[in-house]
């Protein structure tokens, strides 16, 4: 492995149930599990992965097609099921689905086009997000300073 494939984010815990990720280039994103006042955070470990998982394969998509032509509407949704059983708490039953919208025109045709070819080779080979989760790469944990 480089360093140019190397990725890495920190999690930090900001109070109970709160956190707050940042990359290297100094992005920060809030998310948890605690309640306050009757209200979940903003998102859930479980419901950023449901995103990353959308985002990668939507960047995909959103250049295969954007070449061609602006969407008047481009919305990815990504659905599935948190089940708990003898392998532990997971997803299944994970969908995502495009809705997408060009005008008329000869680029959006093409557009429209292409996006079943971008999807299908997001899904197949492009987006490293839902490749990871499908290949099953293995999590190993390390502790420090317990």
């Amino acid at each position: 492995m480089s360093e140019d494939s190397q990725r890495s984010v920190v999690v930090e815990r900001t109070a109970s149930g709160h956190f707050v990720a940042t990359n290297v280039r100094g992005g920060m994103l809030h998310f948890g599990t605690a309640s306050d006042d009757g209200r979940t955070a903003e998102f859930t470990p479980v419901e950023l992965l449901l995103v990353a998982i959308g985002g990668c394969t939507a960047a995909d998509v959103d250049v295969a097609a954007g070449r061609h032509a602006e969407p008047t509407r481009f919305s990815v949704s990504v659905t599935g099921d948190k089940i708990s059983d003898e392998l532990g708490n997971r997803m299944t039953g994970l969908v995502v689905t495009f809705d997408i919208e060009f005008a008329d025109g000869e680029g959006a045709d093409r557009a429209r086009a292409i996006v079943p070819r971008a999807v299908k080779a997001s899904h197949d080979r492009l987006c490293t997000v839902s490749r990871t989760v499908e290949a099953g790469t293995p999590v190993t944990t390390v502790i420090k300073g317990a």
